[in-house]
């Protein structure tokens, strides 16, 4: 792995057969590294189905956790297992086979489908820092936001998603196997106009603009909680005694956000304006895992930290019935807590 990816050179523009594509693309990796990580993508997978199912699975035996908040993070989930059910297998019995083997048509939609999920879910922790930036910075405007807001917020991620993973389809930037030669993803090979100014947009859409956000949220939800303490805001009947725990929390947020697409972002800008040639193999390869990898630290860091949830969770580990369960009523991490019907 000292080696440089050699393989991700321009291809010829005369090609137009897309199987010509696919049989220029040789694995700089051997297979016993190409088999660890297939194993590390097939555990991370089966965690992190299984931790969303329970995400779910709470949701859908407790009705008083259906709030409008909650909806997030049931998208989010959502998006978790599709990146878990769909792109981990199809990437791990590549690895496995050594290359890339589902073909044209495969790799499309494996890369497509990664995008969107990836870029929905990002969206989503968007949404969740300016909910809490109203519900608890500005509590007068956070009152007056309904169930419609909150769809329309959802939708609006899921919309973008969509844009950014059909743009590579119908002819902006494009979609092809790595570097590695095991997975598919946004064609670094031709880093002409059409890649770079997709990337660049991509980047700043869903990256920058999201980080800048959530910074900017997160940090004002920090001195908020500090200047209400443990008493009522805004005239809600809200105990904050758990407000240094929110303000490691919302600090924690964003930088798993940046751990995790941070090395994709560099590897993107890296191919936009340096030599794809001279990408590492081991960047090229740690950088798409560690953007998945935000579908099994998800339940924890946005679900598992909210005391309600951690009865909930323990309740069904114990295998108590819904009767015998009583849930505490405070979000230590927000107060939009109208239920959804």
């Amino acid at each position: 792995m000292d080696t440089f990816v050699e393989v991700a050179t321009l291809l010829p523009y005369g090609i137009e057969n897309t199987s010509d594509i696919f049989s220029e693309i040789h694995s700089v990796f051997s297979q016993t590294e190409h088999n660890i990580v297939a194993a590390y993508l097939i555990t991370a997978g089966v965690v992190s189905i299984l931790s969303n199912i329970i995400v779910l699975g709470i949701f859908f035996k407790y009705k008083e956790l259906r709030t409008a908040t909650n909806a997030i993070i049931i998208n989010l989930a959502f998006t978790d297992i599709g990146v878990s059910g769909i792109g981990y297998p199809m990437s791990a019995a590549s690895d496995l086979h050594g290359s890339w083997k589902f073909g044209y048509v495969g790799c499309q939609i494996y890369a497509g489908l990664n995008i969107f999920f990836g870029m929905a879910s990002i969206g989503l922790l968007t949404v969740v820092a300016i909910d809490r930036y109203f519900t608890i910075c500005r509590p007068d405007i956070g009152r007056r936001i309904t169930g419609c807001h909150y769809t329309a917020m959802i939708l609006a991620a899921w919309i973008n998603a969509v844009f950014w993973s059909v743009m590579p389809i119908v002819g902006w930037s494009s979609y092809a196997p790595d570097p590695t030669g095991a997975t598919c993803t946004i064609n670094w090979r031709r880093n002409d106009m059409s890649f770079v100014s997709y990337t660049m947009s991509v980047v700043a859409v869903n990256f920058v603009v999201p980080l800048m956000v959530m910074f900017y949220c997160y940090y004002n939800v920090s001195r908020s909680m500090k200047g209400y303490g443990s008493h009522s805001l805004g005239g809600c009947n809200v105990d904050w005694s758990d407000q240094e725990d929110v303000t490691k929390m919302s600090v924690v947020m964003i930088l798993m956000f940046l751990i995790a697409w941070s090395p994709y972002s560099i590897v993107c800008l890296w191919s936009s304006f340096g030599d794809p040639r001279k990408i590492p193999p081991a960047m090229a390869i740690v950088a798409p895992l560690f953007a998945k990898s935000s579908t099994f630290y998800n339940p924890c860091i946005y679900v598992i930290a909210n005391k309600k949830f951690r009865r909930a969770i323990l309740s069904m580990i114990l295998c108590k019935s819904r009767q015998e369960v009583t849930l505490d009523n405070n979000f230590p991490m927000s107060i939009s807590q109208c239920t959804l019907t």
